[in-house]
């Protein structure tokens, strides 16, 4: 059974489920922590780059969460969300453990309209 496309919209009153042509990158951001890359040294196109410091708060904050990060599932995007802030989309991405399926934790961040498409920023990886 094929996937419902999921399109991007600039709806400020709901959260919406993480668009198809968005999910790709994140799972691969996701697959880079998942390797112990915070600060994503091999480029993934369309992210911006992670400071230093930030890179250095999501390791602290996955190590300190205390289980093993593990590839995103497809059921990820069942319950992952986003909304539009009127100049860019907040996005909130559940993360998924070995131990314990899906996780408290989650990947934040910023996306914006691009000439070629989309740019994403990570905001932090973090217990809401």
């Amino acid at each position: 059974m094929a996937e419902i496309e999921v399109i991007v919209e600039k709806d400020e009153e709901n959260e919406r489920p993480i668009p198809t042509v968005w999910r790709p990158v994140f799972s691969s951001i996701v697959d880079a922590f998942v390797k112990k890359d915070y600060s994503l040294s091999y480029k993934i196109t369309g992210i911006s780059s992670i400071s230093n410091e930030t890179a250095k708060y999501i390791k602290e904050n996955i190590e300190d969460y205390g289980e093993e990060l593990i590839p995103l599932p497809k059921e990820t995007w069942k319950s992952s969300v986003y909304i539009w802030m009127g100049n860019h989309w907040d996005v909130l991405i559940d993360l998924w453990t070995a131990g314990e399926g899906r996780s408290d934790l989650v990947l934040r961040a910023r996306v914006s309209e691009s000439e070629n498409g989309y740019t994403i920023d990570i905001v932090m990886v973090y217990v809401p």
